[in-house]
């Protein structure tokens, strides 16, 4: 599956980007508020990365700048679950690309796809000493829940305490039913 959006180009990541992959990633200020990335991150959790089998229903895409020349990974971004087994957005944006609305537009697009794809309710989490991340959730269209809990976070080891922003995309139906399960 691939996507674009006004300055993304969202695409799965192929065994070739791992060098990129790793490269754009491997900086303990993005990992610390991820999730799932161990520290420190190396080529060869960039080529597991890769390695992971596609999910129909649950895209997972590299940000990358349309024209660019060679092609420029600016961050990943995608559906998953959450350990509460809810469907989760997610996303990280390499150091250069900071500050450009990029983890916005890709956060966007994934609401859109998310309800395409069938989701009746979408879900974020953010580390409270992220600030900036509740702000991307909240500019595509997530609200606060007002539940604030520990999650996992496997670069530091521990479990931080995570604010959870959720939207409701569709009611649910017979049809929206059927995709998930399928």
């Amino acid at each position: 599956m691939f996507h674009r959006s006004a300055n993304l180009f969202l695409r799965p990541a192929w065994a070739e980007d791992a060098g990129s992959i790793h490269a754009a990633i491997a900086d303990p200020a993005i990992v610390r508020n991820l999730a799932r990335a161990p520290w420190p991150y190396t080529r060869a959790d960039a080529e597991a990365f890769v390695g992971l089998p596609a999910e129909p229903f649950l895209p997972c895409f590299l940000m990358t700048l349309p024209n660019a020349e060679p092609a420029q990974i600016v961050g990943g971004a995608g559906l998953g679950r959450d350990e509460d087994g809810q469907v989760q957005l997610g996303y990280w944006v390499a150091r250069p690309f900071w500050g450009r609305g990029f983890a916005t537009e890709a956060a966007r697009a994934l609401v859109g796809l998310a309800a395409a794809l069938g989701h009746h309710r979408l879900v974020g989490w953010h580390f409270l000493d992220n600030p900036a991340s509740g702000r991307v959730l909240a500019k595509a269209g997530l609200l606060p829940t007002g539940q604030v809990r520990p999650l996992g976070c496997r670069a530091r080891g521990e479990r931080v305490m995570a604010a959870e922003f959720a939207l409701t995309l569709a009611e649910e139906g017979p049809l929206r039913t059927e995709m998930r399960a399928a």
